[in-house]
């Protein structure tokens, strides 16, 4: 009985370390292709003073081809600022390692979406994709992410990735700078 309560503790507490599941939301495989998506990600959060700046990441493969879609979501009292990617943007991510990864945009420009939320508040909603480099998966998947630089049209944005971050929006708990490390999986 000992062995059994035993054995039992110990199984619980590996599945407890183990990373983390897949959760899709899409995953289709028709004639035209495969396509699937994790569930959205948050992995940057401020709030301040009534405005508020999000950013999602979910990862995406597409007949093959990996990707990293992110989701900007600025509220703001007042007018909220485009920043536009294009063709020539950029993600560089500083690994705790001290690698920089670099994911270059697809050639898509997108400058957001401006609408008026149920509290009279500008909010812009932008989404950009961006392509995995060669060779930069096992780095992403060894070492967390302490940084993130975005490369917009007109200027360049920093955010401090923070280990845990408990949503202001959900009240969940995400670990950003895991995120690859326990999501990259989904997509290989």
């Amino acid at each position: 009985m000992k062995n059994f309560l035993f054995l039992t503790v110990f199984l619980l507490s590996l599945n407890s370390f183990a990373q983390k599941n897949c959760e899709y939301s899409q995953e289709v495989n028709d004639s035209l292709g495969s396509y699937k998506s994790t569930k959205e990600y948050v992995i940057y959060e401020q709030n301040f003073a009534g405005n508020s700046d999000r950013i999602y990441f979910s990862l995406e493969k597409t007949d093959g081809l990996p990707l990293l879609s992110v989701q900007f979501i600025n509220k703001n009292n007042n007018f909220v600022k485009a920043l536009c990617l294009d063709k020539n943007s950029k993600i560089y991510f500083q690994l705790n390692s001290g690698k920089i990864i670099t994911l270059i945009s697809i050639d898509k420009e997108d400058c957001g979406t401006m609408v008026l939320d149920e509290k009279k508040n500008n909010t812009r909603i932008q989404n950009g994709f961006f392509m995995f480099m060669k060779g930069s998966f096992e780095d992403l998947k060894s070492s967390p992410i302490n940084f993130m630089r975005i490369k917009f049209v007109s200027e360049n944005k920093d955010y401090v990735i923070s280990k845990n971050l408990q949503s202001e929006i959900d009240n969940n708990l995400y670990e950003p700078e895991n995120y690859f490390i326990n999501y990259l999986k989904c997509i290989e």
